[in-house]
């Protein structure tokens, strides 16, 4: 980056450069670092940035710069991260740029073609996310071994893509010598500006750092000035140029140079600025604005659009850049104004006409030679000047293969944008212009056979900005897109098209929380009903025998499934028939077909594996539901195993926000098997690549399970909340609804909070029943025996409980348990409720404890333990020698997996038995179990009658001491149990038994 400056001195600025430098120096030290740089237009962004840079190449590093183009959001998306890679490609050599981007080159030409073809697919919801991650890891590895700065300038200009890739990369990377510095504009940035947003979410990360530029000092305009001028400004001369530029180092540079004796001529900034261009000549000017409608001024575009002899456009171009207007360009092809200001004012400045016909030029010349601009520039810019020329019949395709380019960099948002422009210029082209669009362009967006006519449609439009719209985050806009197309297909004539969008009417049905989308798949479905095998036939059976398979699942799903998988094979849709085999295998699991259902998930693996098939949701939901199935049948050593095989395939292909996802379910088996410590460690490892909702809200949900059962409470709620967060309306599938419901129970319980318990409950058994959706009610029932269980009474928990041992009891008999994890289940709820009704007896937990043993579920083991030695312990006589191995045991397992309330429970029961369990002092020697709390003789009687329910007035009254003491000890109470109310101190003295 060679800028060139009107100025040799680089006045002001010092501690903004300095803190710069010491962001470079944390870079050097591995640590990366990202800044955001600040300040008004004028205000020296870029000499500040070019400065750094140079200092920064002296000590070492390799720089590169993108800058962000003024042509419109949906213009140019990515480009200035690409640009900055053609840099990294030209400073650091092909094969160093290869090997960084090993395994990812695919993905990675999206942004820079030099790397190789970018492969031809449909829409992909997650290849954005594919791209933003092969991006992070290409940086971080050129980043290894060396300092690496990339700079991203006037991100004010910045197209939606761009926000999120750069956004992605300061949240997401990992350990290395990159330094991310971004510039911006804060006079532009408006209070619905999409750029304050993307800044205020920035500011919640602590790697981001702000530096603002201020206006420069009375001394430092003096010095900037005599820099320019190579003498000290008279005093009053020094005064007018203050007072006019108020600081802005720019307007300085332009009162200076443009001469002081017209300083009183320029009452706006834009006539400020348009005195140096007047000044030119006819042809100077004639070049300087052919320079301002280009977003790259090489030099053969401009002379191919001027039009002008070598020798006068060579004129042109050095009185322009004698005057300061232009300044070679960086990579030496071309030119650039001195300032953005400049070219913004000569575009301003453009007359309508003058400015349409100059985009006419340039169309028609890039049309006839599109080597005059980088290639992944040629849609964009074409469709940007056939719009501007006002040739709508031009337009019109030019927004569409734009669009095109858009999707296939991920860049949704500005696709939805060129094909709403599509959309805008329809009516505008007339149909026999119209007619010549092919449909097959766009065949590969959607797949629903074409018009009778072959040509693209409105529909097909509509279509289009639905999928964008929804895969760029604004699914209400994709809703009506939808409404709207249905209003135009006429179902009689077209009914797979119909079905298609009401298919996709009913995801985002679901999505914009407007009820569950079964009405809009059956719909979908009557209308193939009898029709001839195709792609859409066979995607909507699969799309409503998924949804059956996430709410209610029966055999007439299977049948829906296996339907689905025989008509892709029939109509050669590969993708549709691999991911309807995914689900057949997943219903066989749910109906209590495990065993055959799993064995064709692992078939499906293999020949994913072995033909090399590119299908990423079939072979992320492929490894997910593998790992899921595993769980759910109790083979959690085995999903484990899977878990780990997937991830390495997931990860292999750049899908690592599915690789996260993945995680959370081998998070789960772990959990399961008692591997507390490396399921947490598995949890914090993934959470940095975990990008989409459902991985996020996954792995939320897993971090809660942990917080709950090892006593987090705090930690649980706050995670509990960012899960729903991630989640939105997709909590009312009863795979992410009723675990949370179990999880809100626990909690409440766990808290004191019995009657909110109880409630939660009731809401949750309200649902049911819920076929196939066995593991999560048999999850429910069982921990909602417990709470029931546990509040048995306790003074103040939420009145009768009984209805609810009713109910839990008539769910449970009608539930399968086609697994011996299910009977596992089944047993323990039994167990539990029984002891709800005050029945426990020792047989019933020996069959649970049996069960659990076989399933290798340690935890639920060493709570079945405590639960069995209780009963031991309260027959007749007591059985005390049993119950104490039985307390050793739950006391081991709850101490090696850090489950602090279930030891707590262990522990007091040892207590009041008087059995010595591991590093606890015998009967003899016990302490009162409240003075080894930390409570004072005087706190224990407070709490002890407050477990009782009683009131503040009823506890002075019963110690005989005042209300305000009274509050005083309660206070104290709270404190040194860690309890946040009466009802949790309730809760914990009642778990702990301190009064038998």
């Amino acid at each position: 980056m060679e800028t060139r400056f009107v100025s040799p001195v680089f006045a002001g600025r010092a501690g903004e450069l300095a803190r710069l430098g010491e962001a470079l120096e944390r870079a050097d030290n591995g640590d990366p670092q990202a800044l955001l740089v600040g300040g008004e237009a004028g205000g020296g962004k870029t000499r500040l940035l070019a400065e750094f840079l140079a200092r920064a190449r002296a000590a070492g590093a390799v720089t590169a710069v993108g800058g962000c183009v003024e042509l419109g959001a949906e213009a140019l998306p990515l480009a200035p991260v690409a640009t900055a890679l053609r840099v990294l490609h030209q400073v650091l050599g092909d094969a160093e740029l290869r090997r960084a981007g090993a395994g990812g080159e695919a993905e990675l030409a999206r942004l820079l073609p030099d790397l190789g073809p970018v492969r031809p697919e449909a829409y992909d919801q997650d290849g954005r996310a594919r791209l933003f991650e092969r991006t992070a890891r290409l940086l971080e590895r050129l980043a290894a071994d060396r300092t690496l700065v990339v700079a991203v300038e006037d991100m004010h200009w910045a197209d939606p893509s761009t926000r999120d890739l750069l956004g992605y990369l300061v949240r997401s990377l990992l350990p290395s010598r990159l330094l991310l510095v971004a510039t911006y504009r804060t006079d532009d940035i408006h209070r619905r500006h999409p750029l304050r947003p993307f800044l205020a979410e920035l500011d919640r990360t602590r790697a981001v750092q702000r530096v603002d530029l201020p206006r420069l000092s009375r001394e430092e305009v003096a010095r900037q000035m005599a820099g320019i001028t190579g003498a000290e400004a008279e005093p009053d001369v020094l005064d007018g140029v203050v007072r006019r530029s108020e600081g802005n180092p720019f307007f300085v540079e332009e009162l200076v140079t443009g001469g002081l004796e017209r300083c009183g001529l320029s009452e706006t900034l834009r006539d400020l600025l348009l005195v140096r261009v007047e000044a030119l000549d006819e042809r100077a000017q004639q070049v300087v604005r052919c320079a301002a409608l280009s977003a790259d001024a090489r030099y053969r575009l401009l002379a191919a659009v001027s039009r002008l002899p070598e020798a006068e456009l060579l004129a042109g171009l050095r009185t322009a850049v004698g005057a300061h207007v232009l300044v070679p360009a960086d990579d030496g092809d071309g030119y650039r104004f001195r300032h953005a200001l400049l070219r913004e004012a000569v575009l301003d400045d453009l007359l309508p006409g003058e400015r349409s016909r100059l985009s006419r030029r340039f169309a028609e010349t890039l049309t006839a030679d599109p080597s005059l601009v980088p290639p992944e520039q040629l849609a964009a810019r074409l469709a940007d000047y056939w719009y501007e020329a006002h040739d709508a019949a031009e337009a019109l395709p030019a927004a569409l293969a734009a669009a095109r380019e858009a999707r296939c960099r991920y860049a949704y948002a500005e696709q939805l944008a060129l094909l709403e422009r599509a959309m805008e210029l329809w009516d505008q082209v007339p149909e026999e212009r119209r007619a010549r669009l092919p449909d097959a362009d766009y065949a590969d967006s959607y797949p629903f056979a074409p018009c009778a006519t072959g040509c693209l449609t409105y529909p097909d439009l509509l279509a289009q900005a639905a999928i964008a719209a929804r895969y760029g985050g604004t699914d209400e806009r994709a809703y009506a897109f939808t409404g709207k197309a249905l209003d135009l297909v006429d179902e009689a004539r077209e009914p797979e098209r119909a079905a298609w969008f009401w298919t996709q009417r009913s995801r985002l049905a679901a999505a914009t929380g407007r009820g569950d989308a079964r009405p809009e798949l059956d719909r979908a479905v009557r209308l193939v009903d009898g029709r001839p095998p195709s792609a859409v036939h066979a995607d909507v059976l699969a799309h409503a025998a998924l949804w059956q398979t996430l709410h209610a699942t029966t055999r007439e799903t299977l049948a829906l499934a296996e339907r689905a998988v025989d008509l892709a094979a029939r109509a050669e849709a590969t993708e549709v028939e691999l991911n309807a085999r995914v689900t057949v295998a997943g219903v066989r699991v749910l109906l209590g077909e495990a065993d055959r259902g799993i064995s064709e998930l692992y078939a499906l693996r293999d020949r994913l594996e072995h033909d090399g098939i590119w299908a990423p949701k079939v072979l992320s939901r492929l490894h997910a539901n593998l790992v899921d199935d595993l769980e759910k049948a109790g083979r959690s050593v085995e999903a484990v195993a899977a878990g780990e095989v997937g991830e390495r395939a997931l990860r292999r292909r750049g899908l690592h926000s599915n690789a996260s996802f993945l995680v959370g379910n081998v998070v789960e088996a772990l959990q399961s098997l008692g591997e507390w410590d490396r399921a947490e460690r598995l949890l914090r490892e993934a959470k940095p690549y975990a990008r989409m909702s459902l991985a996020l809200s996954h792995l939320a949900f897993q971090g809660a399970q942990l917080a709950l059962n090892r006593g987090a409470f705090d930690i649980a709620d706050n995670l509990l909340a960012t899960c729903r967060s991630h989640l939105g309306t997709t909590t009312a599938e009863p795979q992410y609804g009723l675990p949370l419901l179990t999880a809100d129970l626990t909690l409440a319980a766990a808290r004191g909070r019995f009657e909110e318990a109880y409630d939660t409950l009731r809401t949750a058994l309200a649902l049911l029943p819920l076929p196939g959706q066995g593991t999560y009610v048999w999850q429910l029932l069982t921990r909602g025996a417990q709470v029931v269980a546990d509040g048995r009474g306790l003074p103040g928990a939420a009145g009768d409980a009984g209805d609810l041992v009713e109910r839990v009891t008539e769910a449970a008999r009608k539930l399968p348990r086609p697994a011996p994890v299910w009977e596992a289940w089944a047993q323990h709820c039994a167990a539990e409720l029984a002891l709800a009704r005050g029945e426990s007896a020792p047989g019933h937990w020996a069959a649970t404890a049996a069960a659990y043993t076989a399933c290798d579920r340690p935890f639920q083991l060493a709570q079945v333990h405590h639960r069995w030695a209780e009963a031991l312990l309260a027959a007749d006589p007591p059985r005390r020698e049993e119950a104490a191995g039985l307390l050793h045991r739950a006391y081991e397992t709850a101490d090696r997996l850090r489950a602090r309330p279930l030891r707590d429970d262990v522990l007091a029961l040892a207590r009041r038995a008087g059995i010595a369990v591991p590093e606890e002092p015998t009967a003899e020697q016990a302490p009162d179990p409240g003075a080894e709390l930390g409570l004072t003789r005087r706190e224990r009687e407070v709490l002890r009658l407050l477990t009782a329910g009683h009131s503040n007035r009823r506890i002075a009254e019963e110690l005989f001491i005042s209300v305000k003491t009274v509050s005083v000890h309660v206070s104290h109470v709270l404190a040194k149990l860690e309890v946040g109310s009466r009802g949790e101190a309730a809760a914990l003295a009642h778990r702990l038994r301190l009064w038998g």
